[in-house]
């Protein structure tokens, strides 16, 4: 279903105390899967290197992952990768797809029946980011510890 994660310390290279990257071939359970990653990777950043996540930075972690992974299944051929990363503030969640477009952001409509998920990872976020690379792009989306 995906590959192994790698766990890495980073307290040199930049904010980030810790980062994971994991490879999902978009199998069934693939979504799930990820979310899992994301609650692995924040408990081992609570256990491990003595972390606070609270709850909040948890469950919105777990949404966002949800969101970017399940829109990069549906709208780019091939695997997508997810790297987590952890600093002193934040949960750095990007999602890496094959898919150059740069997916749009609808403004919000409350009669609209389902594409709501960038509009909310938009809205949960503390940084929003799509980067446009030559073999695809990267979503990028920071959930704030405090």
């Amino acid at each position: 279903m995906e590959s192994e994660g790698t766990t890495a310390s980073r307290a040199a290279s930049g904010n980030r105390l810790i980062e994971a990257g994991y490879a999902l071939d978009g199998e069934d359970g693939c979504i799930a899967q990820a979310r899992h990653h994301a609650m692995a990777f924040l408990e081992h950043a609570t256990t491990e290197h003595l972390l606070m996540v609270p709850a909040r930075a948890r469950d919105l972690t777990q949404l966002v992952v949800s969101e970017l992974v399940t829109n990069a299944l549906k709208h780019a051929p091939g695997p997508v990768l997810m790297e987590l990363g952890i600093t002193a503030a934040r949960v750095e969640i990007t999602v890496r797809d094959s898919a150059p477009v740069a997916p749009v952001v609808r403004a919000p409509d409350p009669g609209r029946i389902g594409q709501h998920g960038l509009e909310i990872v938009k809205s949960v976020s503390e940084h929003f980011a799509v980067l446009c690379e030559s073999a695809g792009k990267r979503v990028v989306a920071w959930i704030a510890l405090a």
